[in-house]
């Protein structure tokens, strides 16, 4: 597998180089994203990073643990928008809107197993189409050397 370096426009600047893999390609490719943060910077810029991935062909499945569960739950709303890069013409972006939005174009979402039973929320709670995670078949991902695993 051929590894290169990506980065682009504003981008570039503020994100360490990163070296994947130049598959997107690949039939089946997959990966699984786990976003535990709360910080509402890192929320919206691993959104816009499992975008990317989709475009580029990437069958991406979103695991949303401890205060990232929230973006999940029906109704909820971060308290601001994120400025995107000039590059980009959205202008302003919510973390909550863009996961909506890759489920809307088949992401999977799961929130940690644990989310529901530390927080005051049930699984009605939570957006349609959110699942609950059983550990096994997570760990079955995590395990599986042809699945990435990217930490937010």
């Amino acid at each position: 597998m051929r590894k290169t370096l990506l980065m682009s426009g504003a981008f570039a600047l503020a994100l360490p180089l990163v070296a994947v893999a130049d598959n997107h390609g690949d039939e089946g490719e997959k990966a699984l994203m786990i976003l535990t943060s709360d910080a509402l910077q890192t929320q919206t810029m691993a959104m816009i990073l499992g975008n990317a991935m989709r475009q580029q062909g990437t069958d991406l499945h979103i695991l949303l643990c401890d205060a990232a569960g929230d973006l999940a739950v029906d109704g909820y709303e971060s308290e601001e928008a994120v400025n995107t890069p000039p590059s980009n013409p959205a202008g302003q972006v919510k973390p909550e809107g863009m996961l909506k939005m890759l489920m809307g174009e088949g992401v999977g979402v799961d929130v940690c197993a644990i989310y529901l039973p530390n927080t005051d929320h049930s699984e009605e709670d939570l957006l349609e189409g959110v699942g609950v995670a059983a550990p096994g078949p997570i760990a079955e991902m995590m395990r599986d050397p042809a699945i990435p695993v990217y930490s937010f």
